[in-house]
């Protein structure tokens, strides 16, 4: 039996804009199946009579709001019980054609978290769950994953599958932190970063616009040619002059008076010059790509290149510039792994981020705010493994490494339902 029924939704409601066109209920049942496992095994498999231990508060706050101390097993039941009724909620949404507001699914995560932390949390009375910290650490994890996913909406916005964000990431981390070794200023890595994104990104576009090769394989290609390629002088150049492979930093710069702010302040503006360059990033990209001229003929592109040619817009040309300069932000966005935080390069070390960056595209539906939410799910799901980790939690440490990546698992399976892409993406235009 299919989880998904077709049918189509009255005229006077699909003007209103908040209709679904089928009935699907893949979205509702994956939801209520996660808040039942949360009921059975956070809410009845917490122990009696334990407490969990919520704390908030940081040095640099100007008011110190104090612990909070809950029954486990009561607010483990409650929260789940309050997923399970959202998930009912979005059942009868769907039922009615009607997509959910944005409040459900963030209302339904934190709620299952909830759960989650309270049943971890539960007896640990020298221990208590950082809530500042564990979001602190969410959105820096996030950095990557949302510069990758803005990477990813651009080029495919315009037509070109952008499958090497992994090596463009990975090429990032490596030539930042080799120019801020050189120099001695971690600085120099972050404006070197996206040089060496764009390079990789200017190959793909040279051979999906101008050679017609199957996108796909390009980028699967480019990820293997840069994962050799930066091992290679990571084993050769780097591993004989220490000095070309230094842990340089970038340092935090607190924002006066608003980093001061419990719980929104050290999240949001106690961060590094990398993370504040994200918020301008996002913003400036939600807003040009769907209220400019610049963004009009992108998406132009991207759906219906033929139209979009036919009124003087240069296809291959706009394909061309927006793949580079997505590579350019993918590039940047390496620079979290070395410079932005404190780390040498490594092999490998950027360990899959990119096609989790793939994910939180698709999840946020080819829009850079979108992405923005879907990453900002993906970097939590990796510092809630942090957290659990430091703990002590009872989950083994196996599953803990493979959170991030069921996470992603998850969302795209389970969350994106019937998401479509530009019409034209990985399409070659052959005038």
């Amino acid at each position: 039996m299919s989880a998904t029924t077709v049918d189509t939704a009255t005229p006077d409601a699909a003007a209103s804009g908040d209709v679904l066109r089928t009935k699907s209920w893949k979205g509702p049942i994956g939801l209520g199946a996660v808040a039942l496992i949360s009921l059975l095994v956070f809410g009845i498999g917490t122990p009696s009579g334990a407490d969990t231990t919520f704390s908030v508060a940081t040095s640099s706050d100007f008011v110190h709001l104090p612990t909070l101390t809950i029954a486990s097993k009561l607010a483990a039941i409650v929260l789940s019980v309050i997923a399970l009724a959202l998930a009912g909620y979005s059942a009868y949404l769907a039922n009615q054609y009607r997509k959910p507001g944005l409040w459900l699914p963030i209302v339904y995560g934190m709620a299952v978290m909830g759960a989650l932390l309270s049943w971890a949390g539960a007896g640990r009375d020298n221990t208590s769950i950082q809530v500042t910290g564990l979001l602190t650490s969410s959105l820096f994890l996030a950095v990557p994953l949302i510069f990758g996913a803005l990477a990813g909406t651009l080029c495919e916005r315009s037509g070109i599958v952008n499958i090497a964000i992994e090596g463009q990431l990975l090429a990032g981390a490596f030539f930042a932190a080799l120019m801020a070794s050189m120099v001695g200023n971690a600085y120099v890595g972050l404006i070197a970063a996206p040089l060496a994104g764009a390079l990789v990104g200017a190959v793909l576009a040279i051979f999906a616009t101008k050679y017609w090769v199957n996108q796909i394989v390009v980028g699967v290609v480019l990820n293997m040619l840069v994962i050799g390629l930066t091992s290679f002088f990571f084993s050769t150049v780097m591993s004989d002059n220490p000095d070309l492979n230094r842990s340089l930093g970038l340092a935090a710069l607190p924002i006066p008076l608003l980093s001061s702010i419990p719980v929104l302040g050290p999240v949001l503006f106690d961060q590094n010059l990398l993370v504040y360059t994200m918020y301008v990033v996002v913003i400036v990209f939600q807003i040009m790509l769907f209220k400019s001229r610049w963004g009009l003929r992108v998406r132009a592109v991207g759906e219906h290149p033929k139209a979009a040619d036919t009124v003087g817009i240069k296809v291959n040309r706009t394909r061309v510039r927006n793949t580079i300069l997505g590579g350019a932000i993918a590039g940047l966005g390496g620079a979290f792994f070395t410079v932005a935080s404190g780390l040498a390069f490594g092999k490998e070390m950027t360990a899959g981020k990119g096609y989790i960056a793939l994910a939180a595209m698709i999840l946020g539906r080819w829009s850079p705010r979108g992405a923005l939410a879907a990453a900002l799910l993906f970097g939590f799901a990796d510092a809630l493994r942090v957290q659990l980790g430091i703990i002590g939690s009872d989950i083994p440490s196996q599953f803990l490494a493979m959170f991030p990546y069921l996470a992603t698992i998850f969302a795209v399976a389970g969350l994106v339902g019937h998401s479509r892409p530009p019409a034209a993406e990985g399409i070659p235009y052959k005038k």
